[in-house]
């Protein structure tokens, strides 16, 4: 089945799988979070040990976005979002069924594998269900799973531990996965695949370069940057990898990096335009806990409170966004977002501290507006930029900035605090609005553009 010979209803049903798809890959990148103690208790292992279940999924999902992006335009995105289905719901049950902390951070290694596809393809299917007129909605609808997902994880996480226990975390997948994939399997449209070889070489050195940078951050953040040689060997050898990987991308036939897109200039700046933001909603997200709680002395549960408004106010503004980028320019919309981020951010570093929480709230309410407004026109340029054929590496692409701009700005905020441990907690919020205000500057560059 091809694009063209969906009706209403498998148009429906498709966009359903996708989204389904999306929440569960999200969902279970940080649902465990909250049980880590609880699991460690039963599977007797250290704490430090345990982070792995978080940390393991996590980074297989990095080094695979890259390699099946290709692997989606070579084969078809409806194969490897069914492929990597399947294998995220034998890694669910591997999971649900783990006696040993080492059997579950290798099942998590198994479904971190799987989640990889379905947010991969997401996107590249988005496009491909999406009559092009009404791109940026199926684009905004991907805004909202992603935001839904990670604000509703916690809640979901403590609601299962209720009633039953943290192995459900996992099992839950099974049936739901079993529900998406059969929906899938009939209504997803297959696109045309392209004749191209797979850089073998360029993925090892891409998910060579991934995983020492991840793994040097965490070790820095980890020790809280004291003198350790392994996060600055890591870190160098991540560095080496990296140029290599570039040396060999510019020589190669068909290479893991889309340079042909970044050779488009509304591409390029889209990514960059994403890295600085992911950057500055993650030094804040990261920093806020720390300054709500120690600075302006909020009880736990009132700083959860607090900073509910963000990732739900994206959830609402996604759609309206979408709405709004078939009527305006994109380029417009996503500046003014980039710009309401930091001026809110700003506003909260330059709230005094006997503050009220209303106050508080408001701004972190305008921070989420921001970001709500900024995100689907800036995905929706990304992702058409360039022919349809070439949906899979920009969604690829999509799921890199998130990921580059989301480890740089963990790595800055824990910087920040270790370097100022008196002020630190509010300097990085300062630093994030600076953040922001360098993404609006970026982003004004594609005025000069039509929307494409």
């Amino acid at each position: 089945m091809t694009d063209t010979d969906l009706t209403v209803s498998d148009r429906h049903w498709a966009v359903f799988a996708i989204l389904m798809g999306t929440f569960l890959s999200n969902l279970d990148a940080a649902i465990a979070n909250i049980a880590l103690p609880i699991i460690s208790r039963e599977l007797v292992s250290s704490s430090s040990e345990s982070i792995w279940i978080v940390n393991a999924y996590q980074l297989v999902l990095a080094i695979t976005i890259l390699p099946l992006a290709a692997a989606g335009e070579a084969i078809g995105y409806k194969k490897i979002f069914l492929m990597g289905l399947f294998v995220f719901i034998v890694g669910s049950f591997a999971c649900f069924e783990a006696d040993s902390m080492k059997h579950l951070i290798f099942a998590r290694i198994i479904q971190g594998l799987g989640g990889g596809g379905l947010a991969t393809m997401g996107p590249a299917l988005i496009r491909f269900v999406f009559p092009a007129k009404l791109a940026s909605r199926g684009i905004s609808l991907l805004g909202l799973i992603v935001a839904v997902s990670s604000s509703a994880g916690p809640s979901i996480a403590s609601l299962i531990l209720e009633f039953s226990n943290w192995r459900w975390f996992f099992g839950i997948n099974i049936p739901l996965g079993i529900i998406v994939g059969v929906i899938a399997y009939f209504t997803l449209p297959q696109n045309k695949a392209t004749k191209r070889t797979f850089d073998l070489l360029g993925m090892i050195y891409s998910s060579s370069s991934i995983s020492l940078f991840i793994l040097a951050v965490g070790n820095f953040t980890a020790t809280n940057f004291s003198d350790n040689a392994t996060p600055s060997i890591e870190l160098i050898f991540g560095l080496l990898m990296f140029i290599l990987l570039l040396r060999h991308e510019k020589k190669c036939e068909n290479p893991l990096i889309p340079l042909d897109l970044f050779r488009l200039q509304i591409f390029s700046i889209s990514v960059s335009t994403s890295i600085y933001a992911y950057c500055a909603q993650t030094v804040a997200y990261v920093s806020l806990p720390f300054l709500l709680g120690n600075q302006y002395h909020r009880s736990p549960a009132v700083v959860g409170l607090l900073m509910t408004p963000w990732p739900l106010i994206i959830a609402f503004i996604a759609p309206i966004a979408g709405r709004l980028n078939e009527k305006l320019n994109p380029g417009i919309l996503c500046s003014i977002g980039m710009a309401i981020l930091s001026l809110a951010l700003l506003t909260m570093y330059l709230l005094p501290l006997n503050s009220s929480n209303i106050e508080i709230a408001l701004c972190l309410t305008l921070c989420g507006v921001g970001f709500g407004f900024f995100q689907t026109p800036n995905n929706f340029l990304l992702l058409t930029a360039g022919p349809r054929e070439r949906g899979g590496a920009a969604s690829g692409m999509m799921s890199m900035s998130r990921l580059i701009g989301t480890t740089l700005g963990a790595a800055m905020a824990i910087l920040f605090i270790n370097l100022f441990p008196e002020n630190g907690f509010l300097l990085t919020i300062l630093f994030a609005s600076i953040v922001a205000a360098a993404g609006f500057m970026n982003s004004l560059k594609r005025l000069k553009f039509s929307a494409q």
